[in-house]
């Protein structure tokens, strides 16, 4: 919506983890260059911790884009999975589709496939996500598949990532082996404010904007504030400022539009601003912009009855959503 506004050529702010977007301070560095130096060197279990939405994720896409071609890997996000469930799903992210009917069968297989792919000398390495919720029993198991290995180095490289709960479960006496057999241990801190300037900054830059200081620096200085150094937090503030500086045509977003964001995002509704007679409100580009939008998402509502029927619904459904979130914005820009 504000994209042209602004001049960005794609969302500076996206929540979705993108390697591109990455920013990296000295401590998304460090642990960057560990995860690399782990998985390469066979270190066997590597255990990455940090906040929620400190980056970690994007730091595992960043590593699965660095790692060489003789490195396979199988990335497992889901942590309600059983151990016999997260195993099948290793396998076929493997590319192994016979994977048999029993635990042996799929461990004989996982054993053949790491053996094959070191003759060859290649790498394997399973990436465990929101580990911090797995079972004591399931990572019981997991440590077991550190058993595959020749005398002089570990065949299946094991990255646990986590929150810092994860750390206070590693402490339990029943994973104590477990313990013992971590090889790196990674840690994600919070940003600083300024790294949180330099942040923000360089996510305009990689989305083309013209102007660095879209921010000045009273907005910046709050958002680091409230967000604490969690570039999540910062993404998802700095969005919300964006669309209501856009709202308003306001070119450079202050301190007071941030403070609208946050309560905004604190009290889920938009905050009063001083009332605008209703034809200077259809004379504004906000207005036009609504219903012009408005107008694009009927049209859109027409294309999409000519799909699929759950494409349709899905359709539907998100189009929906955007246009009560258009006429509530609308309706609180003009009544409040």
């Amino acid at each position: 919506m504000y994209l042209e506004f602004y001049g960005l050529k794609e969302k500076p702010f996206n929540a979705t983890p993108d390697p591109k977007f990455l920013y990296l301070t000295p401590g998304h560095r460090e642990a960057l260059a560990q995860l690399i130096y782990g998985v390469q060197e066979h270190k066997g279990f590597i255990v990455l911790t940090g906040e929620v939405g400190t980056g970690k994720t994007t730091l595992v896409q960043t590593l699965l884009q660095k790692l060489d071609s003789n490195t396979a890997v199988a990335y497992v996000f889901n942590s309600t999975l059983t151990f016999d469930e997260l195993l099948e799903y290793a396998l076929q992210d493997f590319g192994i589709s016979k994977t048999g009917g029993s635990r042996v069968e799929r461990l004989i297989t996982l054993n053949n496939y790491l053996i094959e792919r070191r003759r060859a000398g290649q790498n394997t390495a399973l990436i465990l996500d929101e580990a911090q919720n797995l079972e004591p029993d399931t990572l019981e198991q997991v440590r077991l598949l550190s058993n595959f290995e020749t005398p002089t180095d570990k065949l299946l490289q094991i990255l646990l990532v986590g929150q810092p709960e994860l750390k206070d479960r590693l402490q339990s006496p029943r994973l104590r082996q477990l313990k013992q057999r971590i090889g790196l241990r990674c840690a994600i801190p919070p940003m600083t404010p300024g790294e949180t300037r330099d942040y923000i900054r360089t996510r305009l830059r990689i989305a083309n904007g013209r102007d660095l200081n879209l921010f000045d620096d009273a907005a910046v200085r709050r958002i680091a504030e409230y967000a604490g150094g969690i570039p999540r937090v910062i993404n998802i503030v700095c969005d919300h400022a964006l669309l209501i500086g856009y709202a308003d045509q306001t070119r450079r977003v202050g301190r007071e539009i941030v403070d609208r964001a946050i309560r905004y995002l604190e009290e889920g509704e938009l905050p009063s601003r001083q009332r605008r007679p209703m034809k200077f409100w259809f004379r504004s580009v906000p207005g036009g912009w609504t219903a012009g939008t408005m107008v694009a998402s009927t049209a859109g509502i027409l294309a999409a009855a000519a799909m699929a029927p759950a494409a349709f619904a899905e359709r539907w459904n998100s189009l929906l959503h955007s246009l009560f979130d258009l006429a509530r914005l609308a309706h609180k820009l003009v009544g409040g």
